[in-house]
């Protein structure tokens, strides 16, 4: 069975501007993968330069968006990985979190990276099932 590129627009032209070797989500039987993205503007395509709620709430936005794309659902979210530049950041990451996957979230991990090549402080991919 092989892979097969799901192209998610806008992001998927946007992730192009940037010239990143990577699909923005990628299917492989009843298996969905999908990208970290940075919080992308919806009205411009640049890198949104916001505060870590909006950028958040714009990440699992893109995120919802990828998988519905897809034929699946956030609730079809098996496991997240948050990737944030500050511990700091946790609670209000977590709220926001919390109101895209309700009372049955999926398995995450939280995970502290130094920086980007770009002026944003979080990513999460996930994997879904279809």
């Amino acid at each position: 069975m092989a892979r097969e590129i799901i192209r998610v627009e806008p992001l998927s032209s946007w992730l192009e501007r940037w010239k990143a070797p990577t699909s923005v989500a990628t299917r492989h039987g009843d298996t969905l993968y999908v990208s970290g993205l940075p919080p992308f503007d919806p009205q411009t395509g640049e890198v949104l330069d916001a505060p870590i709620e909006q950028q958040t709430q714009r990440v699992l936005e893109q995120l919802k968006l990828c998988v519905e794309t897809a034929g699946s659902s956030l609730d079809q979210v098996l496991k997240c990985n948050v990737y944030c530049t500050s511990v700091e950041m946790f609670p209000v990451v977590n709220e926001i979190y919390a109101r895209f996957f309700g009372p049955q979230p999926p398995a995450r991990i939280f995970i502290n990276v130094p920086a980007w090549p770009g002026r944003f402080d979080i990513e999460i991919d996930c994997v879904a099932a279809v």
